[in-house]
């Protein structure tokens, strides 16, 4: 048998936090909130990775000065690609294979809270 939720509007008030005892600081009720999205791609037009990849290269030297290789493996090439755009990834020779969400809570005194969501790429001629 399961119990049916209450709305959280018709639940009872938190009882108010008792004040610090004399002498210890007040206690921090912040939480802290990370979350952390990766996407996963596979190559599948190496040659139009590179060529994409050549031309980001050139107009975003700095990012791809980070990657530290002179000509760009494909591997650089591909990561080049994911940092410097979004949407356009599947028309440069990049095929969303999964995605994966991290999120974290915790105040600065205990350990976080943490969830995993993972799962496939939704595509728009994919049925929902």
């Amino acid at each position: 048998m399961t119990t049916p939720l209450t709305h959280p509007s018709l639940l009872p008030a938190l009882p108010a936090q008792p004040p610090p005892a004399p002498g210890r600081p007040p206690l921090d009720l912040r939480v802290h909130v990370q979350r952390i999205t990766a996407d996963t791609y596979v190559v599948t037009d190496p040659r139009r990775v590179l060529a994409h990849a050549r031309t980001a290269a050139r107009t975003e030297p700095g990012t791809a000065a980070l990657l530290g290789h002179t000509p760009l493996s494909l591997s650089a090439a591909a990561a080049l690609l994911a940092a410097l755009h979004d949407d356009e990834l599947e028309a440069m020779g990049l095929h969303p294979a999964g995605h994966a969400t991290c999120i974290s809570a915790a105040r600065t005194d205990e350990d976080p809270v943490l969830l995993e969501l993972s799962g496939a790429p939704e595509h728009e001629d994919s049925p929902r």
